[in-house]
């Protein structure tokens, strides 16, 4: 993110945060956001429990589940603490590096679905049980995206009928848009799919390439990405809430697209930018792969962005309005 140095150390000190400026007249001021944690946390995924709140993500990459499926808990989801490691994940012939971890309550157990491959290479879901939000997780011995070259990014979704989805991101080729497309299966138990992986969304507009003449697969492409796909249901309409671009710089950002069915179609908010979080909309340095959590009265996104000296990603949360449908991200939650 272009800034000046004068720029750049008012951010690094937390005060006020940078205008944004045109033909030298302040056009945008952006409202001061903090990170919750001062650790790293990428790709967070808040849950409400009986004890309060706990954040899962992709913690620092060692090559460990101890690390890399990382934990946080909190009275307020304000002040959060690390907790001893969550996941007892399969052998190393499996894979090494850990991401984005998500949890749900059902049946009486937690669930934490998961991508684990090497570096970039065979990733797949997975699934772990545990009678505790705290873990242990004991992973179920299940890859629940066989037959995918690359799947990442789980999503589990209870529709209002009971019925289970399960949404991830996943390479497609042969399409106008190269690269990694949303898609959907149903869960016939916590450890099992239906088989029948449904498309849900490509990606449509140029903010979400990835890289320009990617090498992948053996041949060169335009590489687009759409991943950390998150679902509500609100007054009969399903929002899709999905990062695009690439991860490492302040590119990244989340819009949404529409359905009236988890199996879609879906359709993407219009525009050529991401509409609900970006670095123009922040002032933060690739914010992006968020989760919801509905408390009842509000409506929190827990997203990640760069620190300052793009050493570590670091969770945020803000308070997710809405004004006729449309969803829009306020700094900071109300008490």
């Amino acid at each position: 993110m272009a800034a000046s140095s004068g720029c750049r150390q008012r951010r690094r000190r937390g005060s006020a945060t940078c205008p944004r400026r045109s033909r030298g007249q302040v056009i945008r001021m952006w409202p001061v956001r903090k990170p919750v944690y001062d650790g790293y946390l990428a790709d967070p995924f808040l849950l409400h429990t009986p004890d309060g709140f706990v954040a899962y993500g992709t913690g620092r990459p060692d090559g460990s589940p101890a690390t890399e499926c990382a934990a946080i808990v909190s009275d307020d989801a304000r002040s959060w603490r690390p907790v001893a490691p969550v996941l007892v994940g399969p052998s190393a012939a499996v894979g090494t590096d850990y991401w984005a971890p998500e949890v749900v309550f059902e049946a009486g157990e937690y669930w934490m679905y998961y991508s684990i491959g090497h570096g970039i290479a065979g990733h797949h879901v997975r699934v772990a049980r545990s009678t505790s939000p705290l873990g242990p997780f004991i992973d179920a011995g299940v890859n629940l995206t066989a037959g995918q070259s690359f799947a990442i990014d789980a999503h589990p979704f209870r529709d209002e009928d009971g019925t289970w989805y399960l949404f991830f991101a996943r390479d497609v080729l042969d399409a106008e848009r190269p690269g990694t497309h949303l898609a959907t299966v149903r869960l016939t138990s916590m450890t099992s799919v239906d088989g029948e992986v449904i498309p849900i969304l490509a990606p449509n507009a140029d903010w979400q390439i990835y890289e320009r003449a990617r090498e992948m697969y053996g041949r060169r492409f335009t590489w687009h990405t759409l991943e950390g796909p998150s679902v509500i249901l609100r007054e009969g309409t399903y929002y899709l809430f999905f990062s695009g671009g690439s991860w490492e710089g302040s590119g990244y950002g989340v819009s949404y697209a529409t359905a009236r069915s988890p199996l879609g179609p879906w359709t993407a908010a219009p525009g050529d930018k991401p509409l609900v979080l970006s670095t123009a909309l922040t002032g933060l340095v690739g914010p992006g792969h968020n989760s919801i959590l509905r408390t009842g009265t509000q409506d929190l996104i827990a997203y990640h962005a760069w620190d300052s000296g793009l050493t570590k990603r670091q969770m945020y949360i803000d308070e997710l309005s809405w004004e006729g449908g449309v969803p829009a991200v306020t700094a900071g939650f109300a008490e």
